[in-house]
C-alpha cells in the first residue's frame, strides 16, 4: 500500500504531460489543409464562383461557426475538452467527404457548414486543454511558449500540406480533398488518446444563466477581457481577408501556378516563425510594445499589397502572416490569465465568435469591393480601416490589462 501510492502519484503527471505532444500533433493535422493552397482556384474554376460568392461562402462558413462557437465552448467546459476535439474530428471527416461530390454553391456550402461546426468545437478546447495540462504540471507560466510551439506545429502542418497542392490539383482536382479525409481520420485517432484533466464538480442550476453570465463578464464586467477579445478579433480579421484574396492577387500579377503551393507553405512557415518568437517579443517589448509592432506589420503589409503590382508583391503577405503568428499566443495568454477553469474554453470561444461575427458582416462587402473596384483598391481600403481600428483598440487594451501580465 505504501509503495504503490507514491508510484501512482509519480506517474499521473507523466500521463497528462503526454497531452502536450498529442496536442502538437493534432495541431499539425488540423491545419494540414491540402486543399487550402488551391481552394480559391477550385471554387472559381471547378465550381464557377465569383469573388463575391467566395466571400459570401466564407461569411456563411463563419456564420455556421459563429452560431456554434459559444455553445461548443460551453459544452467543452462542461463535457470535456477531449470530447469536443473528438466530435470536431468527426465533423471534419464528413465535411471533407461532402466536398468530394459537391458541384455547386449549395454543395460547397453544406461541406463548409460541417467544417465550420468542426472548427467551432476545436476553438478554445485545444488551447484550454493545453493550459489545464500545464497548470496540472505547475507550469502555467510556460503557456505562451507552448502555445507558440503548438501554433508552429499547426502552421508547419499547413506548410507541408501546401507544398504539393498545386501539382496534386493539376493532376486531379479532387485529389487534395480525398487525401484530406485521411488526415482527419488520423486526427481522430490522436484525439482519442488525449487525457482529460480532472475538474472540480460544479452544481449549475441553469446552464443558460451560467453561459450568459460568462458572456456578461467577458463583454461588460471585465474591461481587460473585453478589449483583449476585441483586439484579438480585429487582428484576426486583418490577417484573414488576405487569405481569400491572395490567390487571385497572385493570378493578377502573373505568379505561375506551380508557385502557389510553395508560396502558401512559406506563408505558413512565417506564421510558425512569428508564433515561436511571440513569447520572446512579449518579453522584450512588453504588453505595450507588442501591439504597436503588430500595427506596424499590418500597415506595411497592406501598403505593399495595395501599391505593388510586381511579380514579387505577394511577399508583403508574409508580413501579415508573421503578425498572425505573433498575436495568437500573446492574446490567448491574456485571455487565459483572466479566465477560470469552468469558463476557459467559453471565453476563448467568445473571442472566436467576435472574430467570426466581424467576418460575417464585412466579408460580402470586401468581396463585392474586390469584384467591382479591383484588388488594389480593396487592399487600400483595408489598409486604412484596419490600421485605424487596431490603433483605436491598442490603448484601452494596454490600460486594462497592465496588471494581468504580473499575475
Amino acid at each position: 500500500m505504501s509503495t504503490s501510492s507514491p508510484l501512482a502519484t509519480h506517474r499521473a503527471p507523466e500521463t497528462f504531460k503526454r497531452n502536450i505532444l498529442l496536442l502538437n500533433i493534432f495541431a499539425s493535422l488540423k491545419m494540414a489543409l491540402l486543399p487550402m493552397a488551391i481552394i480559391t482556384l477550385f471554387w472559381k474554376d471547378q465550381i464557377g464562383l465569383s469573388l463575391s460568392e467566395i466571400l459570401i461562402l466564407q461569411a456563411l462558413f463563419s456564420l455556421a461557426t459563429l452560431i456554434m462557437e459559444f455553445p461548443s465552448g460551453y459544452l467543452s467546459d462542461r463535457l470535456g475538452y477531449r470530447f469536443a476535439l473528438n466530435l470536431a474530428c468527426l465533423f471534419g471527416i464528413t465535411g471533407w467527404a461532402t466536398y468530394t461530390f459537391a458541384g455547386s454553391f449549395a454543395g460547397v456550402l453544406v461541406a463548409e457548414i460541417q467544417l465550420g461546426i468542426s472548427y467551432a468545437f476545436i476553438s478554445g478546447a485545444d488551447s484550454a486543454l493545453l493550459y489545464e495540462t500545464l497548470r496540472h504540471e505547475g507550469k502555467e507560466d510556460e503557456y505562451a511558449k507552448h502555445d507558440g510551439r503548438m501554433t508552429a506545429w499547426a502552421q508547419a502542418g499547413e506548410a507541408v500540406g501546401a507544398i504539393g497542392a498545386g501539382a496534386l490539383y493539376a493532376w486531379f482536382p479532387l485529389l487534395p480533398f480525398l487525401l484530406q479525409i485521411g488526415v482527419w481520420i488520423s486526427a481522430l485517432f490522436v484525439c482519442r488518446n488525449l487525457k482529460e484533466i480532472p475538474a472540480a464538480k460544479r452544481h449549475t442550476a441553469s446552464h443558460l444563466r451560467e453561459a450568459l453570465g460568462i458572456a456578461r463578464k467577458a463583454f461588460l464586467l471585465k474591461p481587460g477581457l473585453r478589449y483583449s477579445i476585441l483586439l484579438a478579433a480585429m487582428l484576426g480579421l486583418a490577417s484573414f481577408y488576405p487569405v481569400w484574396l491572395i490567390q487571385p492577387y497572385m493570378q493578377s500579377i502573373n505568379v505561375p501556378l506551380v508557385w502557389f503551393g510553395p508560396i502558401w507553405a512559406v506563408a505558413n512557415l512565417c506564421v510558425s516563425f512569428g508564433s515561436l518568437l511571440s513569447h520572446r517579443i512579449q518579453y522584450h517589448l512588453g504588453a505595450r510594445g507588442t501591439p504597436i509592432l503588430l500595427l506596424a506589420l499590418i500597415a506595411i503589409g497592406y501598403t505593399g499589397l495595395a501599391f505593388n503590382q510586381l511579380i514579387w508583391g505577394f511577399a508583403f503577405y508574409f508580413l501579415l502572416t508573421i503578425m498572425r503568428g505573433i498575436q495568437g499566443p500573446f492574446l490567448r495568454l491574456a485571455l487565459q490569465k483572466q479566465s477560470e477553469r469552468h469558463e476557459r474554453a467559453s471565453i476563448l470561444s467568445l473571442k472566436s465568435l467576435t472574430f467570426r461575427l466581424g467576418f460575417v458582416i464585412t466579408a460580402p462587402l470586401v468581396g463585392g469591393m474586390a469584384d467591382r473596384s479591383g484588388l488594389s483598391f480593396c487592399f487600400m481600403i483595408l489598409l486604412i480601416t484596419q490600421v485605424l481600428l487596431v490603433a483605436v483598440l491598442i490603448w484601452p487594451f494596454i490600460k486594462n490589462t497592465k496588471t494581468v501580465w504580473n499575475s
